[in-house]
C-alpha cells in the first residue's frame, strides 16, 4: 500500500475577463490568434486579485480604465484540444469615454451591439457572460437606475 492518492490533481491556468460596455452600450471585444472574438482580460498572476487582473489587462489591451462589478460566470474552456483554461468573467463599468486603442499584442479590437453577439465567432461562455451582463444592467436600470 502506498501513501499516494488514487487521483492525480490537475492544475489549470486561470483567465479573468471583463464584459465592458461603452457609453453606447456596445461590448468591447478583441480578436485573438485563433480568429475568435474574446473579452478583454488575461492570465491571473500569482498573488493577484481577480478584479485587479481585469483592470490591468483591460487597460493594457484597450487603454480603457474600468471598475469591476459583479462576478458573471465561471467555466472550463478548451481553446485547443487537450488544453484547458479556467475562465472567470466579471461585469465592468467604463470610467471614461475615450475610444479603445489597439495594443501591440492584438491585431484588432471592436465594439459590438447586443444584437450582433450571437453571430460572432467566439466561445459560447463569452456569449453567455455578455448576455448575463446586459440582462443585469437592464434589471438594475428598471429598479434603481444604477450599475450593479
Amino acid at each position: 500500500m502506498t501513501d499516494t492518492p488514487d487521483f492525480i490533481p490537475r492544475a489549470f491556468p486561470i483567465s479573468v475577463k471583463g464584459v465592458v460596455l461603452d457609453h453606447q452600450s456596445r461590448v468591447l471585444l478583441r480578436r485573438n490568434e485563433r480568429e475568435e472574438w474574446e473579452l478583454p482580460g488575461g492570465k491571473l498572476e500569482l498573488g493577484e486579485e481577480p478584479a485587479a487582473c481585469v483592470v490591468r489587462r483591460t487597460e493594457a489591451e484597450s487603454g480603457w480604465k474600468v471598475n469591476v462589478g459583479p462576478l458573471l460566470d465561471v467555466w472550463m474552456y478548451e481553446p485547443i484540444p487537450g488544453r484547458y483554461v479556467f475562465m472567470v468573467t466579471y461585469g465592468c463599468a467604463l470610467l471614461d469615454a475615450a475610444a479603445p486603442v489597439v495594443s501591440g499584442e492584438r491585431r484588432e479590437i471592436g465594439l459590438f451591439g447586443e444584437e450582433e453577439i450571437a453571430g460572432l465567432v467566439m466561445p459560447q461562455g463569452y456569449k453567455e457572460s455578455i448576455t448575463r451582463w446586459y440582462s443585469l444592467l437592464r434589471s438594475t436600470d428598471s429598479k434603481k437606475g444604477e450599475v450593479p
